[in-house]
């Protein structure tokens, strides 16, 4: 198994110290840093908007991997772009004209990915593999992080990967909600790429020993 990526989620970071952990992760193993913005629409919950993102991109020394839990994303990309983010995930269910988003987050000069609510099959973007990115599967309902694991993603991401082989495409496969010390290889055994945690990490006794752990396949 290839060594993961890790995309420390800071959804789970300490609000009143969210400089101070992001130098955290600025000195860890981790690979990106990993934002959750929610519109309260989409999904039932608000999180960052641009002026907390900008001031992340100041401190981070990492990537960072915006994920849009928002309707319409169209409206916002090139403000995305702005504030920082290199790699721009949208959701599939928000799309209407999915290949156009994509077309338009790459012409900002971002890496685009989509992200697969757990209602919603792989199979749905056979037509448009080769235009992604990272493909993100959601393992919990999207809205809130410290949600419990949903078992079927094992099947979801081998179906996943088996699709993107036999597209001969170079997709990434990212995967959040409820990864854990205790799943992750089974995780990265299924296809995973990329570990998007958020509790886990920040709720750990040592958040750079627990990035470097998961690291260890």
């Amino acid at each position: 198994m290839k060594t993961p990526l890790i995309a420390p989620s800071i959804l789970s970071a300490n609000f009143g110290n969210l400089a101070r952990d992001i130098e955290m992760l600025n000195t860890s193993k981790a690979d990106w840093i990993h934002v959750d913005v929610m519109d309260g629409v989409f999904v039932p919950n608000i999180s960052f908007g641009f002026p907390v993102i900008k001031a992340v991109k100041k401190i981070a020394e990492k990537p960072l991997d915006v994920h849009l839990m928002i309707v319409e994303p169209d409206r916002y990309i090139q403000q995305f772009k702005e504030a920082g983010a290199e790699i721009l995930t949208v959701q599939y269910e928000a799309c209407t004209h999915l290949h156009r988003t994509l077309q338009a987050i790459k012409a900002g000069g971002m890496k685009a990915g989509v992200a697969l609510n757990p209602h919603t099959p792989v199979n749905l973007l056979n037509d448009i593999i080769h235009d992604i990115d990272m493909v993100l599967i959601m393992s919990v309902n999207p809205g809130f992080g410290g949600q419990k694991f949903i078992e079927h993603s094992y099947t979801k991401i081998s179906k996943l990967k088996e699709l993107i082989t036999k597209a001969g495409s170079n997709t990434l496969i990212e995967v959040d909600g409820g990864v854990t010390l205790q799943n992750y290889k089974q995780l990265v055994k299924a296809g995973v790429d990329v570990l998007v945690a958020g509790n886990t990490v920040f709720a750990s006794a040592d958040p750079a020993i627990t990035i470097e752990t998961l690291k260890q396949v």
